[in-house]
Order: structure tokens, then C-alpha cells, then sequence
């Protein structure tokens, strides 16, 4: 569908809470019409410490590793990528029921991790750094007819407001041909509000950025992307976590890891029994 700016009308949707019956259709219908929805209260607040915390130690320990000349080259602000091999509290965000759900009913069970990644937005006194995050991008930039191929899965770990950096985005902007324009992305788009704990979801083809956070402090965030098994991770799970870590998590969590969508090496791996396969049946 080419996109016709006078029909992206700007909305902040009402938030929805997880306890209601039907809040699985009504994020579905979101989605749908404008791209994102929003759950309340997904995280516990003991979690949410837990993460914070962690985040913190995996910033450290990816510092020691890259250093932190390589990383500034990146143009990344605050970015934490392969955070399961510097700390297991986030095997646990492949294992969130709600998030689970919203999965199965618009990738199938079949879906796999794309990226999983931390954010601690930090803050400026003035404009920040230009880079890619508070750029206006789409995280998936194949339209393919309406067909939703990859889904976002983003959870707050500190309130989103207007002061911190919360995310901007273009309602209406996804599965649509062509870009808008910047002028419009500037005057339409509006920040995702919420709470801590909550969990923020969104079609990859939305139009969105990073705001600008000058509150004094960082942001904290993490966001999963999640395709079709059959598109390539941005990361090679399997390989950079390791069959060890891997097979000690629940079978879904494998699933989500890719560890069912390997691509045999060799014919010694491509004939072997059904259930041994790298790659299962069901996974297109």
C-alpha cells in the first residue's frame, strides 16, 4: 500500500492492562491499526531492580571485552548487544507469557529471536549525537503486502516520559510502501508513555526513533526483535551461546535462540535422523 500522509493521523492509544480478558485482541487490533500497543504491569517490580542491575554489570563487562574506543566507533548510544552470554537473568525475557502470546498469534510458535539488545539511553544537556537510534528507521524494511514478518517486544525498565528519551513513533507508519517524509515524521509522531514494567510492542515496519532523554539520568530499556525462522539472525545465538547454555533452557526458549533452525554443515549433519536435525520441520 503507497503511503498517503494525510491518512497517518496522530493517536495515543489507550494503554491496556494485562488482567482484562481480552487485552490479547485488543493489542492485536492495535497492531493492526496503528502499529503499537502498550501492556501495563508485565514486570514485577523485584524483577525490574534485578534487571536494572544487571544491565549495569553487562555494560562493564562489554566494555572490557570491545573497549570502549571500538565501541564509540559504532555510533552507538548506550546499546548492550548479546547480553545472555554476559548474564542469564535475560535467558528469562524469552520466557515472558504475555509476550509468548502475542508471538503465537502473529509470528506462530515458529518465531525466533532476531535481536535482543539493552538500552541506557543516557542523557544530554543539549541535542544529543545524531546516530541511527533517534534517527526516524524502521527496524524490519521489507513491506511484504500486509504480511507481518517480524514483531518488536520492547520492556521498560525505567517510566517512559517525555524528559527521558521515551520512543517516538509514526502511527499508521507500518506496512506501508515509501517513506514519509521527515517534516511529517516530526510533526506526527508522539511518545510512548508508560510505566516501568511495561511492555511495549510494535509491527518492525513502524516508523520510530529514540527520543531525546535530558532528565538527568539513563533510560533503561530492552528490546527484542522477532521474525520468521526463516530470516537471518542479526546475532548467530546458537553459536555465540553454545550448546552447554542452550540445551539447559526450556524448549521454547531453545525455539526462540534459533537452535531449531540451524543450517547443517555437512552431509554427516544433513543425514541424520529427524528428530537430530539442526533445522525441524514446521519452522518456514
Amino acid at each position: 500500500m503507497e503511503l498517503a500522509e494525510t491518512s497517518l493521523m496522530p493517536t495515543t492509544p489507550e494503554i491496556v492492562r494485562k488482567g482484562k480478558s481480552n487485552w490479547s485482541s485488543m493489542v492485536l487490533q492495535r497492531l493492526q491499526d496503528l502499529g503499537f500497543a502498550v501492556v501495563e504491569d508485565v514486570l514485577s517490580t523485584e524483577f525490574i531492580e534485578r534487571t536494572r542491575t544487571a544491565m549495569y554489570e553487562v555494560q562493564h563487562k562489554i566494555e572490557l571485552e570491545v573497549g570502549k574506543e571500538k565501541l564509540k566507533r559504532a555510533g552507538e548510544l548506550g546499546i548492550l548487544r548479546l547480553m545472555m552470554k554476559y548474564h542469564k537473568l535475560f535467558y528469562s525475557f524469552l520466557e515472558i507469557p504475555e509476550m509468548l502470546a502475542i508471538l503465537d498469534a502473529t509470528l506462530t510458535p515458529a518465531a525466533i529471536l532476531h535481536v535482543q539488545n539493552g538500552f541506557i539511553l543516557p542523557s544530554f544537556a543539549g541535542e544529543a549525537p545524531s546516530v541511527f537510534q533517534n534517527n526516524f528507521h524502521m527496524d524490519f524494511k521489507r513491506v511484504l503486502n500486509g504480511y507481518m514478518a517480524s514483531v518488536n517486544v520492547m520492556f521498560a525498565i525505567d517510566d517512559f516520559n517525555e524528559n527521558n528519551g521515551a520512543t517516538l513513533v509514526v502511527p499508521g507508519s507500518h506496512q506501508r510502501a515509501g517513506s514519509p517524509s521527515v517534516e511529517y515524521m516530526n510533526a506526527a509522531a508522539i511518545p510512548v508513555l508508560c510505566k516501568a514494567g511495561s511492555m511495549i510492542l510494535f509491527d518492525s515496519t513502524l516508523w520510530h526513533a529514540a527520543g531525546l532523554n535530558t532528565c538527568g539520568h539513563d533510560r533503561l530499556a530492552i528490546n527484542q526483535q522477532f521474525t520468521r525462522a526463516f530470516f537471518k539472525q542479526q546475532v548467530d545465538y546458537p553459536r555465540a551461546l553454545g550448546k552447554d547454555a542452550i540445551t539447559l533452557l526450556p524448549d521454547r526458549s531453545q525455539q526462540l535462540i534459533g537452535w531449531y533452525s540451524r543450517v547443517p554443515v555437512g552431509l554427516d549433519e544433513y543425514y541424520v535422523p529427524s528428530e537430530e536435525r539442526l533445522y525441524r520441520a514446521g519452522q518456514g
